[in-house]
């Protein structure tokens, strides 16, 4: 695909992005573990459809910088960093859509500077506001196997599993949670680490997913291969730090124009199904909400065109700017 690569930097901030065509911005902002290639089937149609869509490399990803101060990865920061985009591009204005971590990322921009994004499309994530107990108190309470988020907090611990062999692992997760390739009923959940065990023990081996070819294995492996992992997984060890930085928006809506997209194997939309259900009181600007069937978490590259669509025909229906 054409795009072209630019960095963009000034107050500390060292943003990569790829961007492709003229008019409204529309800013792409990925999960983990992923880079702004996982908006490879939405930039050309997004850039034909009349709009300058842009995919940015997060914080601690590919080619942006990536601070060593874990305390730098907090939601705020990720937030200013969206911002810091819209504005080095020359707009005041910008759509944000994310997926995965890139739609908890979206969503507080969206919450916290309503005056830069306009609207916010979220995929696979739904968005629930902040609120309840400390997350690292409702994840130790969960009982049984540890969670993966608990397993991501020690630092060092996560990366000793994954970077001896980013390619086989990154095959490993994107296969445990892609719709073709997840383990099957009865098979112990790769979202859960065993006393004294990894997360790659639970991963299906054998096969990548339909939506991965080994050129766009190779891809993903040789950004983290040459970064590493720990900028990716300072996000996850911001959670408490998130959780005391949003107090004064516990309970917030989201008013913009909104759109969801999930998939219908996918975890994120199953456990979080009361946030969607919450939806005409979190997102009262939702246009539509959409769960895929048969599509697992990577839904903007599982489901190229259906997700292609949903975002043309919404993007085009937002009020002029």
């Amino acid at each position: 695909m054409e795009g072209t690569h630019r960095v963009v930097s000034g107050g500390g901030r060292r943003i990569h992005l790829v961007e492709q065509g003229a008019g409204p911005l529309v800013l792409l902002v990925h999960g983990f573990p992923e880079s702004w290639y996982s908006w490879r089937h939405q930039l050309p149609v997004l850039a034909a459809a009349g709009y300058r869509a842009v995919a940015i490399d997060v914080r601690g990803y590919g080619r942006s910088g990536g601070p060593a101060d874990p305390d730098a990865y907090r939601m705020a920061e990720l937030v200013e960093d969206n911002a810091f985009v819209v504005r080095a591009l020359g707009e005041e204005t910008a759509v944000v859509v994310g997926h995965d971590w890139g739609s908890v990322i979206a969503a507080n921009s969206a919450l916290l500077r309503p005056e830069v994004f306009r609207a916010v499309g979220l995929l696979s994530v739904p968005y629930a506001p902040r609120g309840g107990p400390r997350p690292s108190d409702v994840f130790a309470g969960m009982g049984g196997d540890e969670f993966y988020v608990s397993y991501f907090q020690e630092a060092g611990r996560a990366e000793a599993e994954i970077e001896p062999d980013v390619r086989a692992w990154l095959a490993g997760f994107y296969a445990a949670f892609s719709g073709d390739t997840l383990p099957g009923p009865g098979a112990p959940d790769p979202h859960f680490v065993g006393a004294g065990g990894t997360l790659k023990e639970r991963f299906p081996a054998g096969r990548l997913p339909g939506w991965l070819g080994e050129r766009d294995l190779d891809v993903y492996a040789g950004e983290f291969e040459r970064t590493g992992l720990t900028g990716a997984l300072n996000r996850y060890r911001n959670m408490d730090r998130d959780w005391e930085d949003l107090a004064a928006y516990d309970g917030a809506a989201i008013t913009q124009p909104s759109l969801f997209a999930g998939g219908g194997l996918d975890a994120s939309t199953t456990w979080l199904a009361d946030a969607i259900a919450a939806y005409p009181v979190t997102l009262p600007g939702l246009v539509s909400s959409h769960l895929l069937d048969g599509c697992g978490h990577w839904i903007q590259q599982e489901r190229p065109d259906e997700i292609n669509e949903l975002l043309v025909g919404w993007l085009d229906a937002l009020p002029a700017v």
